[in-house]
């Protein structure tokens, strides 16, 4: 086939067209130079192109990516996202508010002078701030101007990435920053107690000794399990009708300073080496019956019932241990030890699945969405001003949110096992971005033509001056130190390639820990703003 039959191909076969600017909009995405590349965000760029060449996609394509990408989005935040602001409010939240705010005004303040379409203005101002989901929003705001969106947003989104990376990299440097001295000092500052160890202990306590040690008492310690005795020569899971002994050796698991307690209740730490069958007495279950939701752990006397202990709680990507008051929710992973008879009998007591862990709830994906697109249709006002709309960003990223929050509304589970909500999450983004590209495609030349350097000086500025301004108010206002304010800064501009950038420089969290604080506000605000861009400029 030769490139005129293929060339003719592409245009009578849209849906050949759209799967073909996916895959060379990634390759050219994988493409990385200095540790950059443009990720998911190449296929924008491959579509700019083909839109310009007189390719076309399928209709409604851009539609159902940007609603499967926005609301996987919120699923995502949801669980960060409230407790950011309540947490970090003060801080990380408030830096990341004034970031974005500042990028809007320069964008609001340059626009008006250049005289630049609101539809310009706005994608430039999600391309310098690296921002998808205020691209989403604009576009669907401005539907008969979307074209303008994609193309500013393309224009402006290369700086926007390299120029947060080389700030973080340079500035550093330039101020003789020590970051590897900093995280040292963070490490000697953090409370080493929140740690999660496990830790073998010898009973001495004579005031013990011939007690149930499920009625001891020390399972209410706050996060802190006793999930194995060592008895017939090895270590077994704990059972509801042992008792202490004196030289009883007993696994404890739990946070350092709990620990540390139990033993100094129990005994002291043994030092023997002992075996333990991991195999077939520990199980990760999953709890899909909503009977046992919202049941603590002393309600529902797993131990005493069950024959098991729940050592472990996985619960929206975090991972703590329990103690008898914690609640049990619909999703949250047990890493439970016990018999192999009675973890079979307590899986099916919480409607565990071998397949759950990994499956999506189709019909609470198929309800979500529908009720964040009809939330984005309600209109929104006071009296007698002119009322507003969420739309087809707003109003899934909404729903996502408040179900990634509470888990569930009602009988719609916001649960969705990360490895799907990714690949939704990427394939709606890749659809969105293909059609906005193609869209914006069409125009390309002659919007560059008509406005000229012009757009890419206002993309700069955007990107720069936000970031110029943080570093001072991270430091002196927000009295960040320059681990946190990198973080930070990262997390408002909505730079995971900044971040990445610092990561590699320092084995340290803090810089991780504070992104992922800022990056959540940041998300919604830039969305907000976006459409009060919109709302000014028209």
């Amino acid at each position: 086939m030769n490139l005129e039959a293929i060339n003719q191909l592409l245009l009578d076969q849209p849906l050949i067209a759209l799967f073909a600017i996916i895959a060379s909009g990634l390759l050219l995405g994988n493409i990385s130079i200095k540790g950059i590349n443009l990720g998911s965000s190449g296929v924008l760029f491959t579509a700019l192109l083909a839109g310009h060449l007189g390719y076309s996609i399928p209709d409604g394509i851009g539609t159902l990516g940007l609603v499967l990408f926005v609301y996987c989005v919120g699923i995502g935040a949801g669980g960060r996202f409230f407790a950011s602001v309540a947490r970090e409010g003060a801080t990380l939240g408030k830096l990341a508010l004034v970031i974005v705010a500042i990028g809007g005004a320069i964008t609001w303040a340059g626009a008006k002078l250049l005289d630049l379409p609101v539809d310009l203005a706005t994608g430039i101002f999600a391309g310098a701030l690296t921002s998808t989901p205020a691209l989403a929003a604009a576009t669907e705001s401005l539907a008969d101007a979307a074209s303008g969106v994609s193309i500013g947003y393309g224009i402006a989104y290369p700086f926007g990435v390299i120029g947060v990376v080389l700030f973080v990299q340079l500035l550093p440097r330039l101020l003789k920053h020590d970051l590897d001295a900093i995280a040292a000092e963070h490490e000697a500052d953090d409370n080493i107690d929140e740690r999660v160890v496990t830790v073998l202990v010898e009973v001495t306590n004579q005031n013990f000794i011939g007690k149930k040690i499920a009625e001891a008492g020390i399972n209410n310690l706050n996060a802190c399990q006793i999930s194995r005795v060592y008895k017939e020569g090895q270590l077994m899971p704990l059972s509801y009708g042992d008792e202490f002994s004196q030289g009883q050796l007993l696994l404890l698991v739990g946070r350092s300073k709990e620990i540390t307690i139990a033993i100094d209740t129990l005994g002291h730490r043994s030092d023997r080496q002992l075996l333990k069958d991991v195999e077939n007495e520990r199980q990760n279950l999953l709890v899909t019956d909503h009977k046992i939701a919202g049941q603590s752990i002393h309600e529902l006397a797993p131990l005493k019932h069950y024959g098991v202990v729940i050592t472990r709680v996985t619960r929206g990507g975090l991972t703590f241990v329990p103690n008898t008051a914690t609640l049990i929710e619909t999703h949250d992973n047990l890493t439970t030890v016990g018999r192999t008879e009675d973890l079979k009998v307590f899986a099916k007591a919480i409607g565990h699945r071998s397949t759950a862990t990994d499956s999506t709830d189709l019909l609470s994906l198929s309800a979500g969405l529908t009720l964040g697109i009809v939330a984005g249709l309600i209109p929104i006002g006071l009296p007698g001003s002119t009322p507003i709309t969420l739309g087809l960003a707003g109003g899934p990223l909404l729903v996502a949110l408040l179900l990634g929050h509470f888990g569930k509304v009602g009988r719609i589970v916001g649960h969705i096992p990360r490895p799907t909500r990714l690949l939704l999450q990427d394939l709606g983004l890749v659809f969105f971005l293909a059609n906005a590209g193609v869209e914006g495609g069409v125009s390309l030349v002659a919007t560059v033509e008509q406005y000229g350097i012009t757009l890419f000086g206002l993309g700069m500025l955007v990107s720069v001056v936000p970031l110029m301004l943080a570093w001072p108010l991270a430091r002196k206002l927000f009295k960040l130190d320059p681990l946190q304010a990198l973080g930070g800064i990262c997390g408002g501009m909505t730079s995971t390639p900044a971040l990445g950038a610092i990561t590699s420089k320092t084995d340290s969290q803090v810089p991780v820990i504070s992104y992922v604080s800022a990056y959540p506000v940041a998300l919604i605000v830039m969305i907000l703003i976006a459409k009060i861009l919109i709302g000014l400029l028209m």
